[in-house]
């Protein structure tokens, strides 16, 4: 991206696995910075991170940090984002938040790009990134609802353990070996870090991602519902979602069907539709067994979909698999692309 005009830009948790890929993406798309500020909890504060070939020292995030700061990029955790996001905004700046802090606030526009980039002009000074699995799936969607309508969304999501940070990434290393060694192995964070029991997640399949509610859905579950009908101006689409955690390290992968409104639309008109839609990559090809897997969609910002078929009971029903790297187009991709948005249709003062 290039712009005449430059901007303060501050990386909140800048430290943390999606402040670092927030870092990378900045630098990738050659963001106009005209000062970067890091911050991130006083435990890290003191810190040193190289950007653009000069040394950062990441600095306690308090309400003062943000005076004069345009932009300020939000990933430090949710009541981290409740404390000083308001305060940002008091001293001029626009949060992109990457937590769940606001994203269900009704004068907070929820947004991807490629799906509701208009919402962004309706900010009060914070925007919402989704959920980092909500963002991959309704970007395949969006071309579906277009042409064909959508009333039902099913989803069982295969979710990456960087998801979690990088402590639990660094679990699932040390798991890993202790069993290939026939040791004992130490479950101290996942599924839920505040929770009464862990279980090992190497060579592992865990039902659970975030705390139960009282429905029996877990938090991330309805973030999914409830982030999905905000997303795509819909609150009659009935979704339903069961997230999963499995022992890998990127990239969250998602079995998903729906059901159309129109009559007699084909698979391949779907696959037509999809291959079509900003930032996603139709890989479908099952005869040479072309098909996305998390591996592949590392480090790569698109959203790819493949296995796209017929239910072979519902004539309007179909099923996906999509998948991308949650890190980046589920987390720092669409925050910066959201910040790009705000540049590019000067939409950063209201």
């Amino acid at each position: 991206m290039t712009s005449e005009q430059q901007f303060n830009v501050a990386v909140v948790g800048a430290t943390g696995a999606v402040g670092v890929k927030m870092l990378e993406t900045l630098d990738q798309k050659n963001f106009p910075i005209k000062n970067l500020l890091l911050l991130s909890s006083k435990r890290s504060a003191g810190k040193e991170v190289e950007f653009q070939g000069r040394t950062y020292i990441v600095q306690e995030a308090t309400p003062e940090s943000f005076e004069g700061v345009d932009i300020a990029l939000f990933s430090a955790g949710g009541s981290v984002s409740k404390a000083l996001a308001p305060e940002a905004v008091k001293r001029g700046a626009v949060v992109v938040d990457n937590t769940s802090a606001y994203r269900m606030d009704p004068d907070v526009p929820l947004v991807v790009p490629e799906v509701n980039e208009e919402d962004i002009a309706k900010h009060n000074g914070i925007i919402a990134n989704p959920n980092c699995s909500t963002i991959q799936m309704v970007a395949a969607l969006k071309p579906v609802q277009d042409l064909f309508g959508l009333s039902r969304v099913l989803v069982s999501t295969y979710q990456a353990v960087s998801g979690a940070g990088n402590e639990a990434v660094e679990e699932l290393r040390e798991q890993s070996q202790a069993l290939l060694n026939g040791e004992a192995v130490k479950a101290e964070l996942l599924p839920v870090s505040g929770a009464e029991k862990h279980y090992p997640i190497a060579f592992n399949a865990l039902p659970q991602i975030d705390v139960f509610q009282d429905n029996g859905y877990t938090f991330e579950e309805m973030k999914m519902i409830n982030e999905t009908k905000k997303i795509m101006h819909d609150d009659a689409i009935q979704v339903a979602a069961t997230c999963v955690r499995l022992p890998f390290f990127t990239s969250h992968a998602e079995s998903v069907y729906v059901e159309v409104d129109k009559e007699g639309v084909t698979a391949a008109e779907l696959k037509e539709a999809i291959s079509q839609a900003a930032g996603v990559v139709l890989e479908d090809d099952p005869a040479n067994q072309v098909y996305p897997t998390p591996l592949s969609a590392s480090g790569k910002s698109e959203v790819f979909v493949g296995r796209i078929r017929k239910d072979l009971d519902n004539e309007k029903g179909f099923h996906l698999w999509v998948v991308s790297d949650n890190l980046l187009k589920g987390a720092a991709w669409n925050s910066v692309q959201i910040a790009e948005s705000l540049v590019k249709n000067n939409w950063l003062t209201k």
